[in-house]
Order: C-alpha cells, then structure tokens, then sequence
C-alpha cells in the first residue's frame, strides 16, 4: 500500500459525502477493492473493536459474581447459576432485542442527520422497555415454583428464588442501559462505553471482594454487588448523554417520547421476538439435558461447552453491533450499494476469525476443558461433545452477522417468523427425536438443534440478505426517516 493511499485512508469520513452517496462503492473515486475493503474494514472496527471489550466486561461481571458465589457452596453456585441463565437470561434476551429496534431508529437518522431525533427515540425506548420490565416482573416473584416445575431441587429452588428477588434491581437496569448503549454506539462513541465497562469491572471485582468477604455477606452481597455494578455503568452513560457530551442528539427530556409509542413497540417487540427466539434456544438445551439419565455429567460438559462458546460469541455479538450501526447509517443517507458492501466486509471479517476459533477446537479438543475440570468424565464428555461446538462456533461468524444487518435494515419481524420456524418448529424437536427417541443423549439434542435449526437459519437468511435490493432499501430507510421524525429546520439547513 503506498502513502497516496494510505493518506486516503486516514482522512476516509464514516460516511460519504451527499455528492457521492448513489455512487456504487465499486466506482467510487476509482479506489482499488483493497483499498475499499481497508477503509471499509477499518469504519467497521471503529465500532466493532471497542463493542468486544465492552461486552467482554460486562460478561465478565457476571463470571466474577459466578465465581465468588461458586467458593461460597455448591447450592449457592447452582442458585446463581440457574438464576442468571434462566431467569435473568429470558429478561436479558427480551430486553436486549427490543433495545436493538434504536439500532434501526438511530443509525438511519444518524445517516440522514436528523440528529435530534436520537434523543426522542432514546426516551421511547426507555418508557417502553421500562413497563416491560413491569410486565415481566412476576417471573422473578414467582422464580422459586417456576424452577420446582421444571425439576430443580427444593433446596436450589428456594435458594434461587432469593437471589431472584435481590436481582430485580439489576432487571431494571436493563430498561435503561441496553438503550444507553445503543444510543452511544450509533453516534460511533464506542470508545466512551468501552472505558466506562472497564472501570465498572474493576469496581465490580473489588466490591465484590467487599460484600462477600470483608462484610460477610455472603450470596446476597455477590448479587447486590452485581446491582450496584450494573446501575453504576447506567449512571455514568446517563451522565455522559445529559451533560453536554452530546448537544446535537440530546434535545433534552421532551413529551414527544410519548408520541408514536405503538409504532415503537411493535418494531421493539419484533426485535426483541428475534433476539429472544435465538438467545434462548440453547438455554432450552441445558433445561432439558438436566432430564437424561446421567445428567450431572452431560449438565457439566454442556455448560462448559456453552461457556466457551459464549465467550466466542461476544465476538461476533460486536459484529451483530458494528454491521447493524454501518447498514443503517449508509441505508439512512441513501447509500444502499455501500451498506451492501458493509455486509459483505462484515459477513467475510467475522467467518474468518469463527473459522480460526473453529480450528483452534478442534485442534484442542481433548484439552481445552482441563481450564474447568479435572473430572475424567466430563473431560471424556466435553471431548465428545468438541466438535459440534466447533460446528456452532462456525456458525457464529455468519448468522448473527446477518441478523445485524436485519436490525441496521429493519426487517426484524421477518427474521423472529424465520427463527421461530427453524429454531422451535425444524431445530427443537429434531434435537428432542435425537436425544431421547434415538436415545443419543446429548449429542443427538444438540446435533439436531444445530443441524435442523441454526444451520437452516442461517442459510434462509443468507439467501434472503444476497437476494435484497439494496437500492430499493436505501428508499425504505429514507421513507422510515421522514415517517417517524419531526420537522427540524435547522437541521435541513445543515443538510
């Protein structure tokens, strides 16, 4: 690469200028592919990069909690475990899916600089999650009698229903941050949440380390530390978007949240079907492995497995993120060829590092689980079980990429009928016939998860995103644009 083009590169802006937006990125100023591959490349690690530490650190968060409640006993360490999974894990899922909808909202008026709007949309969003939050909430009064109906022990149930009531605070939280979050990254101020989770991890350790230990706490303090960690980051984005760090999206607290709410829930709700669907289809796996016959072991290697593709998925979770903020700000200023070019760099950048991870398990995968355990069979377990999560590691790369660019687009509603098809109609019982018809175990339940249902999705959707017309989109965006923002005359005048 020589200096005329690495110039180009460096002074390259996030979005093109009006004059070139119907420009094709293929024509576009004569640039070499790779040197458009380079640029591109390099625009969607801006968003991409910080979002892997920050998901890291706030996955971390829960880990340290998990350990901490871990050395206090095996009951508390299956309490916590079962609570943060299954409990927290259905208001996770719901809760960060409907926040997705800003990504659609806030990058396509980001792209067309309707800069205000972000503001109201973040307030929406707020006022929406926030009484779903209320709606959900008796899923966590009523945790102990939920987890006895599924099978858990009196003794856990009960334990698990405590931890429940002390994690309503950190259930909230999610109403307010998940929206944070977004608001920030579409603006491309990833930076600002990457320092913030970094600084609540630290914090978070060292209170931890307090309640349970020096205050003697005990489970209780583990999870109040993990509360407290969860609004201390709420608090420090809220005082970044209010204080004046962002005057052109933050009109202020305004009536007009309240306005168009319906439209608003039904695209939030679309998105959080979509991302709900997908986030619980293994942890459905995990309920229902608990049944075998030799569950404690398949329970073991299970969890190991998906802790070490939950790791992974972080990953590709920040390139759901960056392609989602780079189609829809393209999509939003009339770029519809350059958001198809975004897609493609993004869907080649995260196969190549699923396949390198996908490679490195199998090459390791007699050993890898010597990280967690000890225990021969459950090392002899995760061995068996080391190549499907291959396979669902490979996987990764693609299918949450390509549910990004579904967010950046708008077409979460079309996604959530194709995951409940594949994942609860095609993938869920072919896994049930396999493991406990064909009496394969776990291995059949997860090979007919993956095969008939993350597999299949993931081809529908690719076939959907490569059949798309681009153009046609970038008109759809602009149309959503003018639909759901108000008249702003001093923004036309800066356009």
């Amino acid at each position: 690469m020589d200096k005329e083009e690495e110039v180009l590169i460096l002074n390259q802006p996030l979005l093109e200028e009006p004059a070139t937006r119907n420009t094709p990125p293929e024509d576009l100023q004569g640039k070499s592919l790779r040197l458009r591959v380079w640029i591109e490349t390099k625009k969607l690690w801006r968003i991409v990069g910080p979002a892997i530490v920050a998901r890291l650190a706030s996955f971390s968060m829960n880990v340290i909690t998990q350990a901490f409640a871990g050395h206090l006993g095996d009951n508390e360490l299956a309490a916590f475990s079962i609570v943060n999974n299954v409990i927290l894990g259905f208001s996770f899922g719901l809760l960060l899916g409907m926040a997705s909808a800003l990504e659609t909202l806030c990058g396509q008026s980001f792209g067309a600089k309707r800069y205000s709007m972000l503001g109201i949309y973040l307030q929406r969003s707020w006022i929406v999650l926030f009484i779903c939050c209320i709606l959900i909430t008796p899923v966590f009064i009523f945790a102990s009698p939920i987890l006895k109906l599924l099978g858990q022990t009196d003794e856990v149930s009960e334990l698990s229903g405590i931890v429940s009531l002390w994690v309503l605070p950190l259930h909230f939280s999610y109403a307010f941050i998940f929206p944070l979050q977004r608001f920030l990254q579409s603006q491309l101020k990833n930076f600002v949440t990457l320092w913030m989770s970094l600084v609540v991890l630290v914090v978070h350790a060292l209170i931890s380390w307090i309640f349970v230990y020096v205050l003697d706490f005990g489970l209780v303090g583990a999870v109040v530390a993990l509360d407290i960690s969860w609004w201390l980051s709420v608090f420090m984005m809220l005082g970044y978007v209010t204080c004046g760090w962002c005057p052109l999206s933050w009109p202020g607290l305004s009536l007009e949240a309240f306005s168009g709410l319906w439209e608003f829930v039904k695209l939030s709700t679309a998105s959080g079907v979509m991302l709900c669907l997908e986030f619980w289809y293994y942890r459905i796996l995990i309920v229902m492995t608990g049944n075998l016959s030799d569950a404690t072991i398949a329970v073991d290697a299970l969890s190991i497995c998906m802790t070490v593709n939950g790791w992974e998925f972080m990953i590709h979770l920040a390139f759901l993120a960056g392609v989602g903020v780079r189609v829809a700000n393209e999509l939003g200023a009339g770029n519809g060829q350059a958001a198809k070019f975004a897609s493609k760099v993004a869907v080649a950048e995260s196969s190549f590092i699923s396949l390198f991870f996908c490679a490195l398990i199998v090459a390791l995968h007699d050993k890898f689980a010597y990280i967690f355990t000890s225990s021969a069979d459950v090392l002899q377990a995760v061995d068996q079980l080391s190549y499907l999560l291959a396979v669902t590691i490979l996987l990764n790369g693609i299918q949450p990429v390509i549910s990004g660019i579904a967010i950046g687009s708008g077409w979460q509603a079309w996604v959530a009928y194709i995951n409940l098809f594949c994942y609860y109609i095609v993938g869920l019982p072919l896994g049930i016939v396999l493991g406990f018809v064909a009496d394969y175990d776990v291995l059949g339940m997860w090979s007919g998860m993956v095969l008939g249902g993350t597999l299949v999705q993931t081809v529908i959707l690719a076939i959907i995103t490569t059949r798309r017309d681009w153009e046609n989109e970038a008109l759809t965006a602009g149309r959503r644009v003018k639909k759901w923002s108000r008249p702003d005359n001093q923004e036309e005048g800066q356009q």
